[in-house]
Formats: C-alpha cells, sequence, structure tokens
C-alpha cells in the first residue's frame, strides 16, 4: 500500500472514520479512532515505532466489491524499541466512499506485535 505523509494527508470532506487496530493498550498506535485528524497521530506513532527502512509489505490478494475492499498479505516490521523483527500474516477490510477511505480494520497476530516489544 502507497505510504501516506500524516502532514501530506489530504482533508476529509467528513471528519468521521472508522478505524480499528487492535493491540496491547500499552501499544500507542492501536486501539479505535473516530475522527479522520487521528489519522495522521496513528500514522506517525507507528512510523516512531518501527524501523522504516526495514518494514516489507507484501500483497497477496485484494479483493474488491463496490466500495468495500480485503487485502491479504503479510507484514514484517523491526520494534525500535527493542530491535526485533516479526513478520506474520495480515488482512485489511477497507471501505472507500468517494475518494476517502472511511473504515480501515486491521486482522494482524496482536500477541506477537505484543511480544515484539516486550521488554
Amino acid at each position: 500500500m502507497p505510504r501516506c505523509d500524516p502532514v501530506a494527508c489530504p482533508p476529509a470532506r467528513t471528519a468521521k472514520i472508522d478505524w480499528c487496530v487492535p493491540g496491547a493498550d500499552r501499544l500507542p498506535w492501536t486501539g479505535r479512532r473516530t475522527q479522520r485528524a487521528e489519522v495522521a497521530g496513528y500514522l506517525r506513532v507507528l512510523g516512531e515505532n518501527i524501523v522504516p527502512q526495514e518494514k516489507v509489505d507484501k500483497v497477496q490478494a485484494l479483493i474488491v466489491e463496490g466500495e468495500h475492499a480485503v487485502l491479504l498479505g503479510e507484514f514484517t516490521r523491526t520494534a525500535r524499541s527493542t530491535g526485533r523483527r516479526y513478520q506474520m500474516p495480515v488482512a485489511m477490510h477497507l471501505q472507500v466512499v468517494g475518494d476517502r477511505v472511511a473504515k480501515l480494520y486491521l486482522y494482524e497476530d496482536t500477541a506477537k506485535v505484543a511480544q515484539a516489544y516486550q521488554r
């Protein structure tokens, strides 16, 4: 998926969004967001907690039906705070209304992510 610079993300027609990245409470980028303005903070905090040069996204399938898309793939990340590298299968459910993402649900191995950041 293309990167989105948190500063350059285009303004939305609506301030509402349904964005869910489950995970441990101690990981600051996880949780639900309902305001589009919160997405830039999510991207910034996530970027601060991984080693971006070692990030690998592999898309294995993209299924689109109307406003909905399902992405199946694999993420490889390195936790900045521990240096631990982790790899896992992922799925995303996206809904695009007009030209804006209205919904993003990420499904990943949250236990593996938490373990990578555990000191």
